[in-house]
């Protein structure tokens, strides 16, 4: 067992990631190299061995760093005798960075848990980072499932950590001797996660775990809704000829908006809006008008019709 942690820490661990995951799993471990990450690392260890988990570090070649970090990882990963993989996508980071760099990691450890075989990929989400990420789609104006925010499960990704608050894995890692990396970026205050973490750093007004207790209700809502859009589908939504046919009438706003994506989904996938375009388009189809939507033609009425759009004619 690492120097620093005691049974009840195991025991809540493993608990944690069997509720997720269930038993007799191979586990992918995505580690950064920052204590939240390592405390992961360390309890995930001492919980399940060596054998039982491999490591990976992404390193998206921002930060000159970031290289050495992935080393030091992997340094740790080896005092442990588990195995650790620098992953690097494979095209450079472009556009919204945290967004596209968010995107080209997940996507990188799903290509590394496919080739080694592994059951899960567990990051280390915390309820800390659970509030943050509720705080920025408050302020963004995010619907059901932007509030549902940061979910436990989410197909082959897995987040044990979600009960545990940021001190206590911060107290692990202290406790072990393990000197964790600092990423400049979680106190650059031209990210928006970085602005929220620093105003809530001095909030102590806040309960964190109430508020991620409402993130995870949110989440049931989704799911809740998710369902019921599902059930709708069969007497709702008609597709033929390549023309998709919804029936609105007395379906709740937060139904509707999920049958219109499906709808427009049905059509071509790249069309379909989020947020406030979703609720200007239906708002045009209940007056009965027609909108284009990328490379789809929507057209309201009693029944509401998508198709694809006739391209324009190049002058």
């Amino acid at each position: 067992m690492p120097d620093g942690l005691n049974p009840d820490e195991i025991s809540r661990f493993r608990n944690d990631v069997e509720r997720l995951a269930g038993g007799d799993v191979r586990l992918g471990l995505a580690v950064s190299g920052g204590p939240d990450s390592l405390a992961m690392l360390l309890l995930a260890h001492a919980a399940y061995g060596a054998s039982a988990a491999m490591v990976a570090t992404v390193d998206h070649g921002l930060r000159p760093e970031a290289r050495q970090e992935a080393t030091y990882v992997g340094q740790v990963s080896a005092a442990l005798n588990m195995a650790h993989f620098i992953l690097t996508p494979p095209a450079p980071i472009t556009g919204s960075l945290q967004m596209q760099a968010r995107k080209a990691r997940y996507a990188a450890l799903e290509n590394w848990r496919v080739a080694q075989n592994l059951s899960y990929i567990l990051t280390a989400h915390h309820i800390d980072d659970q509030v943050e990420t509720l705080m920025m789609r408050l302020n963004r104006g995010s619907g059901v499932s932007g509030l549902a925010g940061i979910r436990a499960r989410n197909n082959t990704v897995i987040r044990p950590l979600l009960g545990w608050r940021r001190a206590e894995l911060r107290d692990i890692v202290e406790r072990s001797g393990i000197a964790p990396v600092d990423d400049p970026s979680n106190a650059d205050p031209h990210f928006d996660r970085a602005r929220i973490r620093g105003h809530l750093a001095h909030a102590d007004w806040i309960n964190a775990p109430a508020m991620a207790q409402s993130a995870h209700w949110l989440a049931d809502a989704d799911i809740a809704l998710e369902w019921t859009a599902n059930l709708l589908l069969q007497d709702r939504l008609r597709y033929e000829d390549e023309t998709a046919s919804l029936s609105p009438a007395g379906l709740p706003a937060a139904l509707l908006q999920r049958l219109v994506l499906r709808a427009l989904c049905a059509v071509d996938s790249d069309s379909a809006p989020r947020g406030g375009a979703m609720v200007t388009l239906i708002a045009a189809l209940q007056r009965g008008e027609t909108r284009n939507l990328g490379r789809v033609r929507a057209v309201g009425g009693d029944v509401w019709r998508f198709a694809r759009a006739t391209p324009r004619r190049k002058k």
